[in-house]
């Protein structure tokens, strides 16, 4: 049992949710019983109605496999991995399937996920109907993904974290070319990436936009792309270019002045 099993499991036993852990190894029965969870009987594996997998994405296809041996039919299996398909789980036939996906980065099993989102999907209306209550008691918003759109709702989940930490990366690097060194620029840069984050938070993405793309700076943004890096420069390019449609509207700026930026930027290229 993994971080997001445990902190799933605390969340729902909290509201008297009737959880079971079952781990194959004498190691996850023991963390399972650091924190107070009980571990699954063979009886209670025989009784169980939904089985979440929270186990590593490659893992699922032989946990769900061998899981199918052991439960009863009517036990529908559900796994918390944001790309794979239904799948995954097998395809036995009258299975019910679905998917649980917390869009959260859980560090500890004592983490709460109250505040995050849960994409849900599942084509059975029983079973979406017992997923959306386990995440109003687990403190979460509730989001359904088609599942011929999963690949594209896990990239966007991907690019707001791990392009955010990639995006952080290449700023700390145009500030190292002014020679600032990477702590201290990755120091100067959090506080300004928080407020950022705020602003969107606040005011959308158009009105939570600032810098010289919004102002119609082109001289300012010109000299960036002579000044940076030049692994650097092509990504401050693309983004600018792909900055939301309401940017302009939402500056005090001409629409000409804009135009004359998107085309300095493409000249670039």
């Amino acid at each position: 049992m993994g971080r997001l099993g445990g902190a799933l499991a605390l969340a729902l036993q909290a509201k008297r949710w009737p959880v079971r852990i079952h781990s194959r190894t004498a190691a996850g029965r023991q963390r399972a019983e650091a924190l107070g969870l009980k571990a699954a009987s063979p009886a209670d594996l025989k009784r169980a109605r939904v089985v979440l997998l929270c186990v590593p994405d490659a893992s699922v296809p032989s946990v769900a496999q061998a899981l199918s041996t052991t439960l009863p039919r009517t036990a529908a299996l559900v796994h918390t991995a944001g790309a794979l398909p239904l799948d995954a789980l097998g395809t036995t036939r009258g299975r019910t399937r679905g998917s649980f996906h917390p869009l959260c980065a859980v560090s500890s099993p004592h983490d709460s996920l109250a505040g995050s989102t849960v994409a849900v999907s599942t084509p059975s209306r029983a079973l979406r109907d017992v997923l959306r209550r386990m995440a109003a008691d687990a403190g979460l918003r509730v989001i359904e993904v088609p599942e011929a759109h999963r690949a594209a709702y896990h990239a966007g989940a991907v690019l707001s974290a791990g392009g955010l930490v990639s995006l952080a990366d290449a700023a700390v690097a145009a500030l190292g070319a002014s020679g600032i060194p990477p702590a201290d620029a990755l120091a100067a840069l959090l506080p300004l990436m928080h407020s950022a984050l705020r602003g969107l938070e606040t005011r959308g993405l158009a009105g939570g936009l600032t810098g010289p793309i919004v102002r119609g700076d082109s001289g300012v943004v010109a000299a960036h792309l002579e000044a940076l890096p030049a692994d650097v420069a092509p990504l401050y390019r693309l983004l600018s270019l792909g900055e939301p449609p309401g940017a302009a509207a939402a500056s005090e700026c001409a629409g000409g002045r804009h135009a004359g930026l998107g085309a300095g930027l493409l000249y670039r290229q």
